[in-house]
């Protein structure tokens, strides 16, 4: 690109002045924790913060509700979190003279942690929320949800959080736009190790200092958790070491206070309380405190978990008033552990209700299994066949499926940490060398971070396979920020990429089969061969729709022959169409039901034929954002085609979603039902 030489005339302006928004986060709260310890400041003064101990116990007990619901949740990240997220607040909420949120920025990076600053927030009473308000976690009338999302609880959330690292480089915003308004707020941002992986925050690492240096930014700390552990296990022994990143911290600028115990409140409070004393005296310098933390602390068995209890490790309330009384060493509150025993309770009447009844006789119900999978019978297959398949992966290997690749061929893959855009670029390496890798990932992260990788491997004549999982509404407790409504149109437009939306077990095995051998074939013919991303839901769904299926590449399948209607659906939806195909025929009106899997290749032959022989009647279902979606694309190919229809789509309408036990609440919530689909059909028929 040329120098701009252009000339242009400074233009005389009024003063630069933001616009006058309402902060709609919620005031600061007029009482102490109810739930309280004691630490000392600088000057040997009482401080009163929150009991990281009844932090860790309302996680767990929150954790559980939402489980019984059937949702997953996080324990280890918050249960590590405690003491930082207990000094912080202690120090933003003592403020003086005016609200907490107009002396601080509070970013919270760790969206899986969010459980943690819910449970201390309700310890203080913050925004009139009470212990009563946990028991509603991840649930679909609950505004806590899974990660901290600002369009459904603005009064505690002001940026929403999810994927690790983004809110990193927003908090620096933060701070650049409140030096340019003249704005007397420092601005904290809390993070974990494992973001620290990810692209965006080694980016903001180094912008973040480097900003300051001249001046432009306001005080800023960030907090890091490192605990070295991931979703999957240690990132030392995963992936590779984090530790020569966070000691070239100071080298990039920052001013580094280390904290050797993160799980001492004192310790921890200390070097926070430094911390802002440090950026208000030297705006020009960040402060970054690295706490060395324990994950899953509290319970010796998620401390001792190579996955640091991630998740939450008890799938019912059985022992939950022990996982209590081991976190505060045998001496909780009676409020907290009268919380427990009701849930005991409730799970040994559920158990006792369990043995009054009758066992039932009749239909087996058909076997289930997670799509995933399939996909992952497949490439252990074809690797046995001699295809030089490689793994390269993002820290969820056990989620996506491929953990039994790697199990088979402990050689054959690398992980290289939460790094989903790294994931893809690698990939790319991997297969202009001869190789055909697989990457995978959740759908939100492969779509939104690896967009761009994606679009340069086929760029590159460097085609990848993808495994794309927990696609739509599937990814149901962790909320908006991890469910991929937009997965289908982020991707399908990109050349030399084909789009498969799988809806059981058998289908994506036999479709992966066949990826892999048209992307040998194609690469020793010397092409540049196609990028192929599967993505599938979380769920476990029949194996497959037919018996005896067979499954054509790029062909749609035909479920059910009718002639009043053409249902057209992909993914996890599949099911809901063949529940509609019933109800109409009960009606009296018959459906031709489609699988069409194939979404940015549409089978116009197979659909264009069900549609002419239904009148032109069509419904396509899918849980995506109408907009882009496998519907909108039927139209357009069958438009091109010159076929002549009616069409009424049901999908996302241009909304986020929420936190919800269960997909399937959020499928009734958005009518992505089978008695919508009859209603729809009705409608069009007449």
């Amino acid at each position: 690109m040329a120098e701009d030489k252009t000339v242009v005339e400074a233009a005389e302006v009024p003063p630069l002045a933001p616009l006058k928004l309402t902060n709609r986060l919620a005031k600061t709260p007029s009482k102490t924790p109810q739930y309280a310890v004691k630490v000392k400041d600088s000057k040997g003064k009482e401080v009163v913060l929150g009991d990281p101990r009844a932090t860790r116990a309302c996680i767990a007990i929150m954790d559980m509700h939402a489980v019984s619901g059937g949702a997953a949740c996080h324990w280890g990240g918050p249960a590590a979190f405690a003491e930082i997220i207990s000094a912080i607040h202690g120090i933003m909420f003592s403020e003086k003279g005016k609200a907490w949120h107009e002396a601080y920025n509070f970013v919270n990076d760790a969206g899986h942690a969010e459980n943690g600053i819910y449970a201390l927030r309700a310890n203080y009473g913050y925004d009139g929320m009470s212990f009563e308000d946990l028991k509603g976690f991840r649930s679909i009338n609950s505004k806590l949800t899974g990660h901290g999302e600002s369009h459904l609880n603005p009064e505690g959330v002001f940026l929403s959080n999810g994927p690790l690292s983004s809110s990193i480089p927003q908090a620096e915003g933060l701070a650049l736009a409140d030096k340019v308004a003249d704005n007397d707020r420092l601005t904290f941002c809390v993070a974990s190790d494992g973001a620290s992986m990810e692209g965006e925050a080694k980016e903001a690492f180094a912008s973040i200092p480097g900003l300051a240096a001249k001046g432009k930014m306001n005080p800023f700390v960030l907090v890091v958790s490192d605990n070295d552990t991931k979703l999957s296990g240690r990132i030392s022994d995963d992936s590779f070491d984090m530790k020569p990143t966070f000691e070239a911290m100071s080298t990039l600028g920052w001013n580094v206070i280390s904290v050797s115990n993160g799980n001492d409140i004192q310790e921890v409070f200390s070097a926070v309380e430094d911390g802002v004393k440090q950026a208000k005296s030297n705006p020009r310098q960040p402060v970054f405190i690295w706490v060395k933390t324990i994950k899953g602390y509290g319970v010796k068995a998620t401390e001792e978990s190579s996955s640091g209890g991630h998740g939450f490790p008890l799938k019912n309330s059985e022992k939950i008033v022990d996982f209590v009384n081991e976190i505060y060493d045998g001496g909780p509150p009676e409020e907290i552990i009268d919380w427990a025993k009701t849930l005991r309770e409730q799970w040994e009447q559920k158990e006792e209700s369990k043995k009054s009844v009758a066992p039932s006789v009749g239909i087996a119900p058909a076997k289930k299994e997670k799509v995933q999978a399939g996909l992952a019978r497949a490439i252990v297959q074809a690797a046995k066949e001699g295809y030089p398949l490689f793994s390269i992966t993002a820290d969820v290997p056990g989620s996506t499926g491929i953990a039994a690749f790697h199990k088979s061929f402990p050689d054959r893959f690398i992980d290289v940490g939460v790094a989903e855009a790294n994931m893809v670029s690698v990939a790319a390496g991997f297969a202009k060398k001869g190789f055909i890798p697989v990457v995978d990932t959740f759908a939100q992260f492969g779509i939104t971070k690896g967009n761009l990788p994606l679009m340069m491997a086929a760029l590159s004549q460097a085609p990848v396979i993808g495994i794309f999982s927990h696609a739509g509404f599937q990814d149901a407790a962790d909320g908006a920020s991890h469910q991929a409504t937009h997965y289908l149109a982020a991707v399908s437009a990109i050349p030399h990429t084909v789009v498969v939306s799988c809806s059981c077990a058998t289908e994506a095995e036999a479709l992966m089969r066949q990826a892999i051998y048209r992307y040998a074939e194609a690469r020793e013919r010397g092409e540049d061969g196609e990028s192929v991303i599967f993505f599938v839901g979380r769920e476990g769904y029949p194996v497959a729709w037919l018996e005896e299926a067979q499954y054509e590449w790029g062909k749609a399948q035909v479920l059910n022959q009718g002639k009043d209607v053409a249902i057209i659906a992909c993914g996890p939806l599949v099911g809901k169409a063949i529940q509609a195909s019933k109800k109409l025929q009960e009606k009296g009106l018959s459906a031709t039901v489609i699988n069409n899997p194939f979404i940015n290749r549409v089978d116009v032959d197979t659909i264009g034929k069900a549609v002419e022989e239904s009148s032109g009647l069509v419904v396509t279902i899918e849980d995506h954002q109408l907009s882009c979606g496998m519907g909108a694309q039927t139209a357009h190919a069958l438009s091109q085609a010159g076929i002549s229809y009616r069409m009424k789509s049901l999908g996302i309408p241009g909304v986020f979603g929420r936190s919800a036990y269960l997909a399937e609440q959020l499928y009734e919530d958005h009518g992505l039902t089978s008695d919508h689909l009859v209603q729809a059909a009705k409608e069009l028929i007449g």
